[in-house]
Protein backbone atom coordinates (compact mmCIF):
# COMPACT_ATOMS: atom_id res chain seq x y z
CA UNK A 1 0.00 0.00 0.00
CA UNK A 2 1.05 3.61 -0.48
CA UNK A 3 2.00 6.16 1.94
CA UNK A 4 -0.90 8.01 3.16
CA UNK A 5 0.53 11.23 1.53
CA UNK A 6 -0.21 9.34 -2.45
CA UNK A 7 -3.95 9.66 -1.16
CA UNK A 8 -3.40 13.91 -0.51
CA UNK A 9 -1.27 13.76 -3.77
CA UNK A 10 -4.47 12.42 -5.15
CA UNK A 11 -6.95 14.25 -4.06
CA UNK A 12 -4.75 17.33 -5.11
CA UNK A 13 -4.60 16.22 -8.65
CA UNK A 14 -8.54 15.97 -9.08
CA UNK A 15 -9.65 19.35 -7.05
CA UNK A 16 -6.65 20.68 -9.82
CA UNK A 17 -8.46 19.00 -13.05
CA UNK A 18 -5.45 17.33 -14.30
CA UNK A 19 -7.04 13.57 -14.42
CA UNK A 20 -8.52 12.78 -17.49
CA UNK A 21 -10.82 9.91 -18.51
CA UNK A 22 -10.58 9.02 -21.87
CA UNK A 23 -11.83 5.73 -21.68
CA UNK A 24 -12.56 3.15 -18.80
CA UNK A 25 -9.38 1.40 -19.31
CA UNK A 26 -7.20 4.39 -20.03
CA UNK A 27 -6.54 7.95 -18.67
CA UNK A 28 -3.68 10.75 -17.96
CA UNK A 29 -2.88 12.53 -14.87
CA UNK A 30 -0.43 16.10 -15.39
CA UNK A 31 1.74 16.49 -12.45
CA UNK A 32 1.16 19.24 -10.29
CA UNK A 33 4.14 21.33 -12.43
CA UNK A 34 2.71 20.41 -15.31
CA UNK A 35 6.04 18.79 -16.31
CA UNK A 36 4.75 15.52 -16.96
CA UNK A 37 2.28 13.36 -17.88
CA UNK A 38 1.39 9.90 -16.80
CA UNK A 39 -0.23 7.29 -18.30
CA UNK A 40 -2.77 5.01 -16.42
CA UNK A 41 -3.86 1.64 -17.48
CA UNK A 42 -6.35 0.00 -15.63
CA UNK A 43 -9.22 -2.86 -15.84
CA UNK A 44 -12.89 -1.83 -16.03
CA UNK A 45 -13.16 -2.43 -12.34
CA UNK A 46 -10.06 -1.23 -11.11
CA UNK A 47 -8.61 -4.31 -10.26
CA UNK A 48 -5.81 -4.41 -12.30
CA UNK A 49 -3.94 -1.40 -12.80
CA UNK A 50 -0.58 -0.19 -14.47
CA UNK A 51 0.63 3.42 -14.23
CA UNK A 52 4.49 5.09 -15.17
CA UNK A 53 4.75 6.61 -12.43
CA UNK A 54 7.74 6.41 -10.01
CA UNK A 55 6.05 4.83 -7.53
CA UNK A 56 4.31 2.71 -9.46
CA UNK A 57 7.41 1.94 -11.43
CA UNK A 58 10.08 1.61 -8.71
CA UNK A 59 8.50 1.49 -5.29
CA UNK A 60 6.41 -0.76 -5.93
CA UNK A 61 3.14 0.87 -4.71
CA UNK A 62 0.29 2.31 -6.15
CA UNK A 63 0.91 6.20 -6.93
CA UNK A 64 -1.12 9.14 -6.70
CA UNK A 65 -2.15 8.84 -10.63
CA UNK A 66 -3.55 5.69 -10.43
CA UNK A 67 -5.39 6.58 -7.02
CA UNK A 68 -6.44 9.81 -8.78
CA UNK A 69 -7.52 7.57 -11.86
CA UNK A 70 -10.20 5.31 -9.35
CA UNK A 71 -11.36 8.17 -7.43
CA UNK A 72 -12.36 9.47 -10.81
CA UNK A 73 -14.02 6.47 -12.32
CA UNK A 74 -15.79 6.25 -8.49
CA UNK A 75 -14.24 3.49 -7.31
CA UNK A 76 -12.96 4.66 -4.47
CA UNK A 77 -14.90 7.25 -2.76
CA UNK A 78 -13.59 10.40 -1.60
CA UNK A 79 -14.76 13.27 0.60
CA UNK A 80 -15.66 16.30 -1.88
CA UNK A 81 -14.00 18.93 0.65
CA UNK A 82 -10.42 17.02 0.88
CA UNK A 83 -10.49 17.02 -2.57
CA UNK A 84 -11.34 20.93 -2.50
CA UNK A 85 -9.14 21.52 0.32
CA UNK A 86 -5.98 20.27 -1.30
CA UNK A 87 -6.53 22.45 -4.60
CA UNK A 88 -3.40 23.52 -5.75
CA UNK A 89 -0.82 22.40 -4.01
CA UNK A 90 2.75 22.52 -5.10
CA UNK A 91 3.39 18.91 -4.44
CA UNK A 92 6.52 18.57 -6.40
CA UNK A 93 8.10 21.41 -5.22
CA UNK A 94 7.07 20.78 -1.65
CA UNK A 95 8.47 17.25 -2.46
CA UNK A 96 11.97 18.44 -3.60
CA UNK A 97 12.28 21.02 -1.08
CA UNK A 98 11.93 18.30 1.81
CA UNK A 99 14.08 15.27 -0.04
CA UNK A 100 11.07 12.93 -0.48
CA UNK A 101 10.89 12.99 3.27
CA UNK A 102 6.87 12.91 2.86
CA UNK A 103 6.58 13.18 7.09
CA UNK A 104 7.78 16.68 6.65
CA UNK A 105 5.73 17.61 3.38
CA UNK A 106 2.29 16.56 4.91
CA UNK A 107 3.16 18.73 8.11
CA UNK A 108 3.82 21.46 5.29
CA UNK A 109 0.67 20.71 3.61
CA UNK A 110 -1.42 20.90 6.78
CA UNK A 111 -0.11 23.93 7.96
CA UNK A 112 -1.03 25.74 4.83
CA UNK A 113 -4.71 24.05 5.26
CA UNK A 114 -4.56 25.26 8.66
CA UNK A 115 -4.15 28.71 7.50
CA UNK A 116 -6.46 28.83 4.89
CA UNK A 117 -8.96 27.59 7.50
CA UNK A 118 -9.03 23.94 6.80
CA UNK A 119 -9.44 21.15 9.49
CA UNK A 120 -6.28 19.11 9.21
CA UNK A 121 -7.45 16.40 11.03
CA UNK A 122 -11.11 15.64 9.08
CA UNK A 123 -8.88 15.62 6.10
CA UNK A 124 -6.57 13.01 7.40
CA UNK A 125 -9.17 10.87 7.91
CA UNK A 126 -10.62 11.38 4.83
CA UNK A 127 -7.71 10.23 3.44
CA UNK A 128 -6.81 7.37 5.50
CA UNK A 129 -10.46 6.27 4.88
CA UNK A 130 -9.90 6.23 0.83
CA UNK A 131 -6.54 4.59 1.99
CA UNK A 132 -8.47 1.36 3.69
CA UNK A 133 -11.14 1.43 0.49
CA UNK A 134 -7.84 1.13 -1.54
CA UNK A 135 -6.62 -2.04 1.32
CA UNK A 136 -10.18 -3.68 0.78
CA UNK A 137 -10.25 -3.08 -3.24
CA UNK A 138 -6.21 -4.93 -3.18
CA UNK A 139 -5.82 -3.84 -6.61
CA UNK A 140 -2.53 -6.12 -8.31
CA UNK A 141 0.07 -4.39 -10.89
CA UNK A 142 -0.59 -4.63 -14.06
CA UNK A 143 2.15 -4.34 -16.92
CA UNK A 144 5.26 -2.14 -16.03
CA UNK A 145 5.37 1.21 -17.89
CA UNK A 146 8.65 2.80 -17.49
CA UNK A 147 8.36 6.55 -16.03
CA UNK A 148 8.01 9.38 -18.41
Amino acid sequence: MPPLIKIYEAFGALADQRCTLLDSGLAFVQSSDGSKTYRVESSEDGREISANDNASYWQGYIGYPAIAVLIHRGILKADPKAIEALKSIPWHALNQRFRHNYEKTLREVEERLTAQGYDPDLIRRAAQDTLEQLRALAPRRGRRLRPA
